[in-house]
């Protein structure tokens, strides 16, 4: 038996926001919603941090979604495939208590 393998790596056009969710437009035309709570960085970020986001490509040349003010990085494939952050609650604690002394 063999296995196909696709070597095309999906390639993010726009990241945008709702209320409750992520929006990544990928340049073959497929658009992708998932819910903001997924990854909690996002959920309690402003509108001008979320705003601010940029993308690199890692060393395999797929597209990681960045946001340096929040240190959250989101594979694209991890949008496609349905993957929600793997960051305990524990991290997130810390992180929101850091963002509540500044």
């Amino acid at each position: 038996m063999s296995i196909a393998t696709i070597d095309i790596q999906p390639r993010v056009s726009t990241v945008e926001f709702t209320d409750d969710k992520l929006s990544v437009s990928i340049e073959d035309g497929r658009t992708v919603l998932v819910p903001l709570a997924w990854y909690p960085r996002l959920l309690y970020a402003t509108k001008a941090e979320r705003s601010d986001w940029r993308i690199f490509e890692d060393t395999n040349g797929r597209d990681i979604i960045f946001w340096e003010q929040l240190d959250e990085m989101i594979p694209v494939v991890a949008v496609l495939t349905g993957v929600p952050s793997r960051e305990s609650q524990r991290s997130i604690d810390r992180w929101l208590a850091s963002r509540a002394v500044t």
